[in-house]
């Protein structure tokens, strides 16, 4: 569960982080990177699907929402039959506490400035 949210740190199960973090269920990876800051390609989050194969992604797109989706990436995760979430990561946060009551596999990707 994530405790809380402010730019630029995100807690999570008590514990802080300052650097974008991409959640899974059990884990956290932290200092979550991507090839183009503001752009978030297939390449940037495939890893993280071969590890949960998930039933919803939730993207945070940042406190003002500057991180966009590229368009092949969301091509990739409606042929997969992955519910995609989209919103600024105030919002994003929120809704990925309801979703993870609702399913087993999701996946949280927050850019927490910006």
């Amino acid at each position: 569960m994530i405790n809380s949210y402010r730019f630029g740190q995100i807690v999570i199960n008590q514990i802080h982080y300052e650097k974008d973090v991409i959640v899974f269920p059990g884990h956290v990876q932290e200092n979550w990177r991507r090839e183009k800051g503001h752009l978030l390609k297939q390449k940037d989050i495939e890893s993280a699907f071969e590890k949960v194969q998930p039933e919803v992604l939730i993207v945070g797109t940042g406190h003002l929402g500057a991180m966009k989706i590229d368009p092949e990436l969301i091509r990739f995760i409606e042929k997969e039959g992955i519910s995609l979430y989209a919103e600024k990561t105030g919002k994003a946060v929120k809704l990925y506490n309801r979703l993870i009551l609702l399913h087993d596999k999701v996946l949280g990707a927050f850019h927490l400035t910006c």
